[in-house]
C-alpha cells in the first residue's frame, strides 16, 4: 500500500461514522481505530530483588543485602498510558485551559488530553474515577504507543 492510498483511506475513516477499518491485501494487513478506548492497567511499583551475594565462608561475618527503596518520585495509581503515537496536548486549544491538572478529581470518561496523530484529534478519557496525581508529558511533544501520560489515584 503506497502512502498515497494510506492517506487517502485515513481520510475516508476521519469523515465517516466508523471506529475501526480494516484491510487486508496480500501481504499486508493494516487495522485503523478512531477513538480507542485508552487501558489503563494498575500499576505497582515493586522493589527490585536483591543483588547476588557471594557465598560467605566460616571465617568471614554475613553480609547483608540491601534492598533499595522504591522511587518516590513515582507516585501511586493507575497510568493512563497513550494509546496511539502522537503529539499530546493538554488543551483543546493553545487559548484554552488544561483538560485536567495535578490535584483536580475527574470521572471515568473525563477527557484528559489529546493526542494528533496523522491530523486526526483523538480525546483521551480517563477509565477510572480519581484524582490527577501526576501529568507525566509536557504540552505538544510527542509521544510514543503504550507511554505513560498521567496518574490517577482511585482512591
Amino acid at each position: 500500500m503506497d502512502l498515497k492510498h494510506l492517506r487517502e483511506v485515513l481520510e475516508l475513516v476521519a469523515e465517516c461514522d466508523v471506529s475501526e477499518v480494516e484491510i487486508e491485501e496480500e501481504d499486508l494487513r493494516l487495522v485503523i481505530r478512531k477513538h480507542a478506548p485508552v487501558q489503563a492497567p494498575q500499576v505497582t511499583y515493586a522493589t527490585a530483588p536483591p543483588p547476588a551475594v557471594a557465598p560467605v565462608s566460616a571465617a568471614a561475618p554475613a553480609a547483608e543485602a540491601a534492598v533499595p527503596a522504591p522511587e518516590a518520585s513515582k507516585p501511586a495509581g493507575t497510568e493512563v498510558r497513550a494509546p496511539i503515537v502522537g503529539t499530546f496536548y493538554a488543551a483543546p486549544n493553545p487559548d484554552s485551559d488544561a483538560y485536567v491538572k495535578v490535584g483536580q478529581r475527574v470521572n471515568a470518561g473525563d477527557t484528559l488530553c489529546i493526542i494528533e496523530a496523522m491530523k486526526l484529534m483523538n480525546e483521551i478519557e480517563s477509565e477510572v474515577s480519581g484524582t490527577v496525581t501526576a501529568i507525566l508529558v509536557d504540552n505538544a511533544t510527542p509521544v510514543e504507543f503504550d507511554q505513560p501520560l498521567f496518574v490517577i489515584d482511585p482512591s
